[in-house]
C-alpha cells in the first residue's frame, strides 16, 4: 500500500464532529442528552484535535524542513499522530507500553507508523522515546499524548463547536447545564475546560457543570482530588487502557480545584456496561475508556451529581452533553469478550 502524500498544505487535521440528541439516553437519565461525536475523528478520538493541532503548528514552524514525529502512546494520541503525519507527508515514530493489544499495534503499522513497544506503562514507554529515540533524532519533534498548551488548544474546539449546534437543536442562549467527559492523563478534560471558560465568557453567561469519570484502577486524577496533591498510582489495572496515566497533568490537576468540577470513578464493568449501552442505544461502538462517560447515565450518577436537590421536573429540563470521545482499541470481539468477563448484558 503506497503512502498518501497531500497534493496542498493541510489547513486543519480534525473535523467538525456532530452533535445529536439522543432519546434513549434522555429516557435513562431524566434529562435531555446530547452526543458530541468524538469517535467519528478520522482517528476515531477526540485526539485527533489537540494532535493534530500540534502537528500542524510544528510543520509550519519549519516549511521545508525535515521533520520526523515522535508520540508515546497508549493508543488513540498514536493513531492521531500517524494520520496527521500521513496527512502531512512525514515521517512518525510511535512508542507504545506492553500491555498495548496486537490489535492497537497493529492499527498503527497499517498507518505507516514505526512502531516501538516498551515499557510496563506509558510513563516508561514515554522516558524512552525522549531518552533515547528523540535524543538522537535532530529532526525530531516531540508530541506528548496529553500535556502541552497546543492539545488543550485543540481539545477546547470541541466546546466552540458546541455553541452554534446547541442552538440549533433549540437550546437557549444559556449554553449546556452540564458536560460530561472523561480523563486519562488531562488533555481532554484541559481542553474542555478552557472552552467552557472561553465560551462561558463569550456566549453562555454562566459555566456548565462538569463532571469527569475515570475507572478504579486508572484514576489518576480522582486520587489526587482526593489526596489535595498530585498522586501516582502504583499501577495501572483497568482495562481502560486509554485512560492509563499513573499521573495526570498538573494543569488537569489545576482544573479540578474549580468549583463547577466533579471528580467520580466508576468500575470497569460499569465502563462496559457504558460501551454496551451505546452499542444498543446510539449504534456506536467505543472503547472502555469512552464506555466510562456513558456510564453514569444509566447508574443514577448523573442525577446525583449535576441534579442535585432538582425536583423531577426541574431535573428533565436540564441539557447535558456527553462527549462520546471514541477510541480505537475495540472491535465487537472485544467488546464481547468483556460482556462475557463481567456479565454484562
Amino acid at each position: 500500500m503506497g503512502s498518501y502524500t497531500p497534493d496542498r498544505p493541510a489547513e486543519k487535521l480534525w473535523i467538525e464532529t456532530p452533535l445529536i440528541p439522543s432519546t434513549a439516553m434522555s429516557r435513562a437519565a431524566g434529562c435531555n442528552i446530547f452526543l458530541k461525536l468524538e469517535n467519528l475523528q478520522p482517528s476515531s478520538s477526540f485526539k485527533q484535535r489537540g494532535v493534530g493541532n500540534m502537528m500542524l503548528r510544528a510543520t509550519k514552524a519549519n516549511p521545508g524542513g525535515n521533520v520526523h514525529f515522535y508520540c508515546s502512546s497508549g493508543g488513540n494520541a498514536g493513531l492521531a499522530c500517524a494520520t496527521a503525519a500521513t496527512a502531512l507527508g512525514k515521517p512518525c515514530t510511535i512508542v507504545v507500553p506492553v500491555l498495548i493489544s496486537d490489535f492497537m499495534m497493529n492499527k498503527l503499522k497499517l498507518l505507516g507508523a514505526d512502531v516501538v513497544r516498551t515499557g510496563a506503562h506509558w510513563a516508561e514507554a514515554d522516558a524512552y522515546l525522549r531518552n533515547v529515540l528523540l535524543a538522537a533524532d535532530p529532526t525530531g519533534v516531540y508530541v506528548p499524548p496529553f500535556d502541552h498548551p497546543h492539545l488543550w488548544e485543540g481539545a477546547a474546539t470541541i466546546v466552540e463547536e458546541l455553541v452554534p449546534q446547541l442552538a440549533a437543536l433549540g437550546v437557549g442562549p444559556q449554553g449546556p447545564d452540564g458536560i460530561v467527559c472523561n480523563c486519562g492523563g488531562g488533555g481532554l478534560l484541559s481542553g474542555i475546560m478552557d472552552g467552557v471558560e472561553q465560551q462561558s465568557s463569550q456566549h453562555w453567561g454562566k459555566k456548565p457543570e462538569v463532571l469527569v469519570v475515570e475507572t478504579v484502577g486508572a484514576e489518576s486524577l480522582h486520587a489526587s482530588v482526593q489526596a489535595g496533591e498530585l498522586v501516582t498510582l502504583p499501577a495501572i489495572t483497568s482495562i481502560a487502557t486509554s485512560l492509563g496515566a499513573p499521573t495526570v497533568s498538573k494543569q488537569a490537576f489545576e482544573w479540578s480545584k474549580k468549583d463547577h468540577l466533579t471528580s467520580i470513578v466508576v468500575t470497569d464493568a460499569e465502563a462496559v456496561m457504558g460501551s454496551v449501552k451505546l452499542v444498543n442505544d446510539a449504534l456506536l461502538l467505543v472503547e472502555a475508556a469512552c464506555g466510562a462517560t456513558i456510564a453514569p447515565v444509566y447508574n443514577g450518577e448523573l442525577r446525583k451529581w449535576l441534579g442535585k436537590g432538582l425536583s423531577d421536573e426541574e431535573w428533565s429540563r436540564k441539557n447535558v452533553v456527553l462527549i462520546v470521545c471514541g477510541g480505537a482499541n475495540i472491535s465487537l470481539e472485544i467488546l464481547r469478550g468483556y460482556q462475557e468477563k463481567y456479565g454484562v448484558e
